[in-house]
């Protein structure tokens, strides 16, 4: 073999890498060939294996970190309603979401919607507050409106109840109410009591988008993903999301070898009393593992029986399960056992953690689950003792940054005394016990992996409410592995990505700010600058916008809101009338090696203060400031 045909591909140097790997921790320089890691080290050994073939990218001594794996994302459901989603996630004051929601208004056609559909929580605007119904008949009087909030409520305007024919001779749904006003019509305010089937139910009433339009929806969110440096997700199926006809659309993209995103996914009943049948047909149908490394086959969950789903809205009180629970759930385990399926179960409370864990030690003296990788999703309140059976059953945990969203509900109904170890992390972590992160995005909270990295270090809402002791936060390393390498054991990949180490996949990111080095009120309001998954670049902006691939064709339809705000943050918005945003998107694009510690990467503020002197990078670096460097 020629020494071109043995050259890497790609590589990448002068950069200060991160590599989880323990035996060789960090280094300056990776070659990638045949989209694998080829050689970790130093430049000194990577630099000549270099061909005349061979890419080479002069990271200028920026941090490279392994591309981040969500572990609990609906990225299948959500791809295809991205596209039709204006997002609320990371916009600060509802004076800007507002706007923002006028500006979708003026633009969607009749009988199309504008949809607000999760990933925020009023508790993260400056007016600590969600708008009222009449705020938003004021600025959509005709045009249906559809806000979800967290899985406690549902906002609709006139116009929305009109659409879906709720009236005062509507009935009352089970385990939700239509709240009404003295004359018994519907006020367009839906709440979960407990559970969201309400809520899903309404929004399912909506207009889908066509299938071409819903491949495109797919491939923005898998960018917008990108962006945000995401290389792998777990999906956890959802609500509406039949198997298989929901998954053409990911599954062409496969075929066409157009994701950018490696997916494992799971298979989620949508039957309830039918979810035996549903898993005794699909376990015949289906193979564990069926697919390649970018689709594969993951299991079952994370609904396995509805009689075992305990809603999380911590606005209400815990919902007890009914008493058929064990039964039912004993009866589609066994079957995932015997045909050797792995499983992800919802649970929020220990008591039906508890509960299923009997379940599963019953079946496991008949049918071993030892090499199993099944295990609990969310798991808040989990006990001590609960922690010790699933390792000693040989499980995990999947923890989510719901809390961060809904922290402040917890602590109003069971105090911060009770919030401090909410989900106990720290102590799993400390047990043995298999664990690992994820959003639970995007009807809940924010598919923005930083937002859940913050939560993990700082133990704070994204409304800035210390929710845990530093005792119960992790370091900056434990919480990126518990965002990388933890989760291959989820997906059943172990060694084979989640570290930069030869052999492995060679999926990594260069965030736009040092993880380890800012600040900890930045680490969530970071972005990638260069997402590379497989050796392929996928995303790149800053100063490596050059090296960005062929992007998806324009948001379809022409008035979808990603074509005007983007995704999270709204940073696809140039208009002056999103200022806080605006902000923020120039300073994600800034193109220098690191941030200040006053004003981040928002140097232009700094420099256009107004300050009662003339030269003012002068005067900001006599306060110590770091932007009149740059």
């Amino acid at each position: 073999m020629s020494a071109t045909a043995s050259a890497p591909d790609l590589i990448l140097h002068h950069a200060l890498v991160t590599t989880l790997d323990r035996s060789n921790p960090t280094a300056n320089a990776v070659a990638i060939k045949d989209g694998k890691f080829f050689a970790v080290g130093h430049e000194r050994e990577i630099m000549p294996l270099a061909g005349d073939k061979t890419k080479i990218i002069d990271l200028k001594g920026r941090r490279v970190l392994p591309g981040l794996i969500d572990n609990h994302l609906h990225i299948i459901r959500g791809g295809l309603n991205f596209n039709m989603e204006l997002r609320w996630d990371g916009v600060r004051s509802l004076s800007d979401a507002m706007n923002m929601l006028k500006r979708q208004v003026a633009i969607t056609p009749p009988p199309q919607w504008v949809r607000v559909v999760g990933g925020f929580t009023e508790h993260q605007f400056d007016e600590k507050r969600l708008p009222t119904i009449e705020e938003i008949n004021a600025v959509a009087p005709d045009t249906p409106v559809f806000l979800l909030h967290l899985y406690d409520r549902a906002l609709l305007n006139g116009a929305a109840l009109r659409a879906v024919g709720y009236t005062r001779e509507t009935p009352e749904p089970p385990g939700g109410q239509i709240v009404r006003d003295a004359n018994g019509e519907p006020t367009g305010l839906l709440l979960a009591k407990p559970n969201a089937a309400i809520l899903y139910a309404t929004l399912a009433k909506g207009p889908k988008l066509p299938f071409d339009y819903q491949v495109n929806s797919t491939r923005h969110f898998m960018r917008e993903l990108n962006r945000l440096g995401v290389t792998g997700a777990i999906d956890a199926g959802g609500g509406f999301q039949n198997y298989p006809d929901d998954y053409a659309v990911i599954q062409k993209l496969s075929d066409e070898d157009q994701l950018t995103i490696r997916l494992a996914y799971n298979l989620f009943t949508q039957k309830p009393k039918g979810e035996k049948d549903d898993f005794l047909n699909w376990t015949k149908t289906s193979k564990y593992k069926q697919g390649n490394d970018y689709f594969r086959h993951n299991g079952a969950g994370e609904m396995l029986v509805f009689s075992a789903a305990d809603f999380e809205d911590f606005r209400v009180a815990r919902p007890d399960m009914p008493p058929e629970m064990e039964g039912e759930l004993e009866a589609v385990v066994r079957i995932l056992a015997e045909n050797r399926w792995p499983w992800r179960l919802h649970s929020t409370y220990d008591e039906t953690i508890s509960r299923a864990l009997d379940v599963f030690e019953k079946v496991n003296q008949d049918v071993p689950l030892a090499g199993l990788n099944w295990f609990f999703d969310h798991a808040e309140t989990i006990s001590d003792q609960s922690i010790g059976r699933i390792a000693a059953l040989g499980g995990g945990i999947a923890v989510q940054h719901r809390m961060a969203y809904q922290g402040e509900y917890f602590v109003e109904r069971y105090g911060l005394g009770a919030a401090e170890a909410t989900p106990p992390v720290a102590r799993m972590l400390e047990k043995g016990v298999k664990v690992s992160a994820g959003t639970d995005a995007t009807r809940v909270a924010s598919y923005n992996p930083w937002v859940s990295l913050a939560w993990l270090v700082t133990g704070r809402t994204v409304g800035g409410l210390r929710l845990y002791p530093q005792r119960n936060c992790l370091d900056r390393e434990t919480a990126l592995r518990m965002w990388t390498e933890n989760v291959t054991w989820f997906s059943n990949e172990e060694g084979k990505k989640g570290r930069i180490e030869v052999g492995q996949f060679a999926d990594l990111i260069v965030p736009d700010r040092d993880f380890f080095a800012s600040a900890e009120d930045e680490i969530a309001d970071t972005t990638a600058d260069l997402t590379i998954v497989g050796g392929r670049v996928v995303y790149a902006a800053g100063p490596f916008s050059d090296l960005d691939q062929p992007i998806p064709p324009p948001a379809m339809p022409d008035w979808s809101p990603v074509r005007t705000f983007g995704g999270y943050g709204a940073w696809g918005d140039t208009g002056k009338a999103n200022s806080t945003a605006l902000q923020r998107r120039m300073a994600a694009q800034c193109g220098c090696a690191s941030s200040c510690m006053v004003h981040g990467h928002d140097h232009a503020s700094a420099w256009t203060s107004k300050l009662p002197i003339g030269d003012l990078k002068s005067f900001w670096g006599a306060l110590g400031c770091a932007c009149w460097a740059v």
